[in-house]
């Protein structure tokens, strides 16, 4: 069975409502819902995929994705392009970029990605894995 969706907690709810809302559009998610306790997002255009729904963290602390939990969230996108874009938003954003894009052949190819991490430090990918641009 497919993921139907995913939780995830940030330490700023307002400060990952702009990150995601000018970010997941870009990644082809559009707006779900959209409450002062939390918010998310759905794939585009009614495609079937995982729903990203944030809250507000409950404990405040520092999240680090070499602790047990969230490691990473990985977009697939149809180009390459749309990984050098996805970056190019990223940095706009003031994103710490992790890994410019590129071909990575320890995976399964073709896989053309980068890397980056959101406000709280979540590694975040866009991942392509068609050759084409």
């Amino acid at each position: 069975m497919p993921l139907g969706h995913l939780g995830v907690n940030v330490s700023d709810l307002d400060v990952a409502r702009r990150y995601y809302g000018a970010l997941l559009p870009a990644l082809r998610f559009e707006p779900f819902l959209d409450h002062v306790d939390e918010f998310a997002y759905r794939p585009a255009g009614g495609k079937p995929g995982t729903y990203l729904f944030f809250y507000p963290s409950e404990r405040p602390g520092p999240y680090s994705r070499r602790s047990t939990g969230l490691q990473h969230l990985a977009f697939a996108v149809p180009t390459r392009g749309d990984v050098v874009r996805a970056h190019d938003l990223a940095v706009s954003l003031g994103s710490v970029v992790v890994e410019e894009p590129k071909v990575f052949p320890q995976y399964p190819q073709p896989y053309f990605a980068c890397f980056w991490e959101d406000p709280d430090g979540f590694l975040l990918e866009a991942v392509c894995h068609h050759d084409r641009d």
